[in-house]
């Protein structure tokens, strides 16, 4: 896979595309990318989902990707390191808030979709990238001040929309305990067959494969196995509903056996099958 390197710490700009022409990669920094106009699909990691205007895609230095373009596009690029966000819009933000950053910049893709789901968040971050394509571009007196507070709150809102969900107000408010780490763990590595290994796991948080087994039992009352087919089973919805791959293909990317395994469990999770979930709710 292609890599892109860049030597710049923070850089903006916006491109527009009628053909996608550069071939899947990664890179050395994180990305935001925001869609101004236009519509098509971005794959990451493996996975495919259409994109529309409005749409925001945060992409860490891991993540492989390119964008298949059905109408012409136009892309709003916010290029940063980690030493940025460290140096720059960690300094003066709250506890909680640094927290929760440090979480987003994981460098593990959990947000395959768009990261802005709320409408008028949608409208303010676009506005918000807007101005701050601007002032990067202008140097104007106080540019640069500006710039730092525009990024802070197009990232916080960003959060605002990403910790929407009650596991993710439940981590906050818990400061990220130890079982709140392994479920996240588990959340954003559950297609990786190897990391979710017992042994592996425990590895990773330093606890022994018998016990990591039994601690996750206590604290939630669900198996380790239990929560990586409940994290498929919310995988599988949303590439049921967002994405163009058939029944196989699905049962193939979340690692089931093969479709009939796949069809039972999705079955007994939801009372539907995966075609049935498709019918329905599209």
């Amino acid at each position: 896979m292609k890599r892109i390197v860049n030597f710049n710490s923070f850089n903006v700009f916006s491109i527009e595309k009628e053909v996608w022409d550069v071939e899947y990669h990664n890179h050395n920094f994180y990305e935001l990318i925001i869609i101004e106009k236009g519509k098509g699909f971005h794959h990451l990691n493996g996975i495919v989902f259409p994109y529309k205007k409005g749409d925001v895609f945060l992409l860490r230095p891991s993540d492989g990707h390119e964008f298949s373009i059905k109408t012409k596009t136009k892309f709003i690029y916010i290029k940063f390191t980690e030493q940025y966000i460290w140096e720059t819009l960690l300094i003066n933000k709250k506890n909680e808030l640094k927290k929760v950053i440090q979480l987003l910049m994981e460098d593990r893709s959990f947000v395959y979709e768009s990261a802005i789901k709320n409408k008028t968040d949608r409208v303010h971050l676009l506005q918000l990238a807007h101005i701050l394509l601007y002032e990067f571009s202008h140097q104007s007196r106080y540019n640069k001040d500006i710039v730092v507070d525009i990024f802070s709150a197009i990232i916080t809102v960003l959060i605002r929309n990403t910790m929407e969900t009650t596991t993710n107000k439940k981590w906050i408010s818990q400061h990220l305990s130890r079982i709140e780490k392994i479920l996240y763990y588990i959340n954003v590595n559950v297609l990786d067959t190897d990391k979710m290994k017992i042994e592996n796991l425990a590895k990773e948080f330093m606890l022994s494969s018998n016990y990591i087994s039994i601690y996750v039992k206590k604290q939630t009352g669900f198996s380790i196995q239990q929560h990586i087919i409940q994290y498929k089973i919310k995988t599988a919805e949303k590439l049921l509903l967002q994405s163009p791959y058939n029944i196989n293909e699905i049962a193939d990317k979340l690692g089931f056996n093969d479709t009939s395994h796949f069809n039972k469990i999705f079955k007994g999770y939801q009372q539907l099958s995966p075609t049935e979930f498709r019918k329905k709710n599209k």
